[in-house]
């Protein structure tokens, strides 16, 4: 095992012990600080960090008992292991409950104390890399993954930042592929319980039988297969955040049970009676229509007032105008990277055909586009052709609420509500007509010009990206 870069504090009032434990524990590799006294101790706490203090219980003015209580609530994080030569039953006990990880009597065999040294290294090790992934992961999910600069998007950073320092629920509700998982990161980085875990789960990915016993754990013996005692993944999170990703998806025995974790932190293991209680906070999110759901008995409505004490809404891809080549440039920089390919941009051609498409994939399907047109891109600009051609995908945007942009769920106003229709109807119409104003107005029964005030109300890419009347004359006499 590698020995940590830490000290190690020996407090002991006889000269020949500290030495003694010097040697012994510099010879297999560890740094040594030496001090005769519970007060000097405490004076080089305050100035170094260490690892792990080893106290002698009997010392001049502070006992190393007193000095091991003071220890274990100025710096948790220190181990301590006691050594005395009255070694009682009662004193080990008190030293153990003081938070002491292991205690030694007078005489020890030298290996039974290096062995005690290492279990205590070994725990060390393990928290700093544990800690050190949990600011990985804290980096990986950040406000500033949130890509795009519509005003939406802009606003939902602003919420996103001030929601986080909270312990409030958070409740988000969206389209697939617009960003949920990205967001309950983002908010986990930003709060105070970043150091702490952060656990994922998809309600949906997990077969209705075994998801309470992985939210909440079982008891041995619990059910055919319970061969053991497993704890839950919220016992996991204590401390932490827990994110339930398409929580609409959860059986209505199983929302009760989470109504009553979410009233005061308490649950009971599968199979077990002991309630237990933990400090989590909940950030939940789901693609489905909540009320409707809520109107069909298919989710419990005093749940959705529990989890909706703050609700964030990604808007979809095809609201966002320009953020679709925002985001675009962004995942081509990051494939690119990936392959290592030098692509410069995105060719006109084909940031027309990126703005025409109706996305209901959403940010998912724009990065899938983006990869493929990365890995068959021979030129130093992404070309049309090497986009999907989107028949396929065009086709999931056609017929029901998903095109008609018209999902009544009491969060948009009838105006807002037509005006996504109408956005829809004009993104579909100029993807017909691969961007050309001329025949997309004819198709829409309008002029130019009001097709061009419509774009500009509507927050679609104006003509100075979109095939003008000239161009879409000379592609048209370039093919008869």
């Amino acid at each position: 095992m590698n020995v940590p870069n830490t000290p190690v504090l020996v407090v002991d009032d006889e000269k020949n012990m500290r030495a003694s434990l010097r040697d012994l524990l510099e010879g297999e590799g560890y740094e040594v600080r030496t001090v005769e006294s519970a007060e000097l101790a405490l004076e080089l706490l305050g100035r170094e960090r260490f690892f792990l203090g080893i106290f002698d219980g009997q010392l001049g003015g502070i006992s190393g008992y007193e000095l091991l209580a003071r220890v274990r609530k100025q710096w948790p994080g220190m181990m301590a292991l006691m050594i005395t030569a009255y070694a009682t039953p009662s004193l080990a006990v008190e030293a153990i409950k003081a938070g002491a990880k292991d205690y030694l009597s007078k005489p020890y065999a030298p290996e039974q104390l290096l062995h005690a040294v290492a279990e205590c290294a070994r725990i060390y090790q393990l928290t700093e890399e544990n800690a050190a992934l949990r600011a990985r992961s804290a980096q990986e999910y950040s406000v500033d993954q949130i890509v795009g600069d519509c005003p939406k998007v802009r606003e939902l950073r602003r919420l996103i930042q001030i929601i986080a320092p909270s312990h409030a629920t958070v409740l988000i509700l969206g389209e697939s592929g617009t960003g949920k998982e990205l967001i309950a990161g983002a908010i986990h980085g930003l709060s105070t319980r970043r150091e702490k875990p952060y656990v994922r789960i998809n309600c949906a990915a997990i077969p209705e039988a075994l998801l309470e016993s992985e939210l909440f754990g079982h008891e041995k013996g619990a059910f055919t297969g319970a061969i053991r005692q497993k704890l839950g993944r919220v016992e996991e999170a204590d401390g932490g955040t827990i994110f339930l990703d398409e929580i609409g998806d959860m059986s209505r025995p199983l929302q009760a049970k989470l109504l009553r974790f979410l009233e005061n932190g308490t649950f009971s293991r599968v199979g077990g009676n002991e309630e237990l209680q933990v400090s989590v906070r909940l950030i939940a999110a789901t693609n489905r229509d909540i009320i409707q759901a809520i109107k069909e008995h298919e989710f419990r409505e005093d749940l959705f007032h529990r989890l909706n004490v703050m609700q964030l809404t990604p808007p979809p891809l095809r609201e966002r105008g320009n953020d679709i080549l925002i985001l675009a440039e962004h995942f081509l920089r990051h494939f690119g990277l990936t392959v290592s390919r030098a692509l410069k941009g995105i060719s006109q051609p084909a940031r027309q055909k990126l703005l025409g498409h109706h996305w209901p994939g959403n940010v998912r399907e724009l990065r899938n586009a983006i990869e493929r047109a990365v890995i068959l891109e021979t030129a130093t600009e992404v070309q049309s052709q090497s986009l999907p051609d989107f028949q396929v995908e065009a086709q999931l945007g056609k017929g029901g609420a998903a095109t008609s942009g018209i999902v009544i769920n009491g969060t948009q106003s009838i105006d807002e509500m037509l005006a996504g229709y109408e956005r829809e109807l004009v993104l579909q119409a100029l993807q017909q007509n691969n961007g050309s104003l001329t025949r997309t107005a004819e198709q829409l029964k309008i002029t130019r010009h009001a097709l061009r005030y419509r774009m500009q109300r509507l927050n679609i890419q104006d003509g100075n990206d979109i095939v003008d009347e000239g161009s879409a004359t000379k592609a048209d006499n370039s093919s008869e």
